[in-house]
């Protein structure tokens, strides 16, 4: 039973990851951490899949193996936050919400130049 649970945590935590890197407010990396951790306990396929894709693989081997990333993705990331929050400021009329995407791109953007860089 906590394999089945432990699946489909896994599994709905990589979805919410995979939207994350197109949505600015949900964090790609701890949903994919989630959902390695989940796999590791659950299922080597799963996990396997996780580790070994062509998109996010090399990227979260990085992360979880030498706590950094390339100074290529530091760059990606931190392009397309601010590109996709700069969109969604623009897009919004409530002040409030505008200033809260700004503190979210100011912790986001921190956390990632703060992340060790790999050659």
């Amino acid at each position: 039973m906590l394999r089945y649970f432990l699946i489909v945590v896994g599994i709905t935590s990589l979805a919410l990851g995979i939207i994350g890197i197109f949505l600015p407010l949900l964090p790609t990396t701890p949903f994919l951490l989630l959902s390695l951790f989940c796999f590791s306990k659950s299922s080597e396929r799963l996990h396997s899949f996780i580790l070994e894709n062509k998109v996010f693989g090399k990227y979260i081997r990085d992360y979880q193996e030498k706590k950094g990333i390339t100074l290529k993705n530091k760059l990606i990331a931190l392009s397309v936050l601010f590109i996709s929050i700069s969109f969604s400021i623009l897009k919004l009329d409530n002040r409030h919400l505008q200033i809260f995407l700004i503190f979210v791109f100011i912790g986001v953007s921190f956390h990632i130049i703060k992340l060790k860089t790999l050659k």
